[in-house]
């Protein structure tokens, strides 16, 4: 693999599914304090309020303090910036997809073939994605660390485990990266929004690459 490639947190052969990873830091996790996780809760909620009422781009450190009737600075120490707060509204979800993938019902989870999950997996990550896109695209990481980010390397684990039983002679690292670039939000955006394609025809679009790919995948 080059070097300028992220690593992927997989050894060589498949394995079990990776323990699931969330989008936001490690200390928004169960330790925190009784009175700090409910106002952690109370502020994504208020956050999550604006988000159905004005759309991502209405959410702004300001204004879910005011929503949550606290002080600026309490939302600030929370969630670090705008970006960390709304990468913290999608954990949820986040956490609930990797569950599916992981633990849930064929195809998406384990128990059909290596191909079938593979196409459920992408058409679950476009329906996903066109369900949250603003919200995907303005908690976007900064550029050098969007392909390389827990979530993102996860969902790339799981395509790479899957190709490699699939198509275990080709470079399925590479394939995996090819692959996802399918389900970037922005590639997504730019074809419902400025091209656009239909719902129904891009999710064909990521059957007919999987076949394409799968099939004439050339070995290493």
């Amino acid at each position: 693999m080059s070097a300028s490639l992220p690593p992927f947190p997989l050894p060589q052969e498949p394995v079990d599914e990776p323990e699931l990873l969330q989008l936001g830091s490690p200390e928004d996790d169960p330790c925190l304090r009784a009175d700090a996780a409910r106002n952690r809760a109370r502020l994504l909620e208020a956050a999550g309020q604006l988000v159905a009422e004005r759309g991502a781009a209405g959410v702004t450190m300001e204004a879910v303090a005011v929503a949550a009737q606290v002080g600026k600075g309490t939302v600030f120490r929370r969630f670090g910036d705008r970006t960390g707060l709304l990468t913290a509204l999608l954990d949820h979800a986040e956490k609930n997809f990797q569950s599916a993938i992981i633990t849930g019902p064929p195809p998406l989870g384990p128990g059909a073939p290596p191909l079938e999950r593979l196409k459920a997996f992408g058409c679950a990550l476009l329906r996903r994605s066109a369900d949250e896109l603003e919200l995907q695209l303005a908690a976007e990481p900064v550029a050098e660390r969007r392909h390389s980010n827990a979530p993102r390397r996860f969902l790339r684990g799981h395509v790479l485990i899957l190709l490699r039983e699939i198509v275990p002679d080709a470079d399925c690292e590479l394939l995996s990266l090819t692959l996802m670039a399918y389900l970037d939000p922005p590639m997504i955006h730019y074809r419902s929004k400025v091209c656009g394609m239909s719902q129904q025809r891009v999710e064909a679009g990521w059957l007919d690459l999987v076949d394409r790919i799968t099939r004439t995948a050339p070995p290493c």
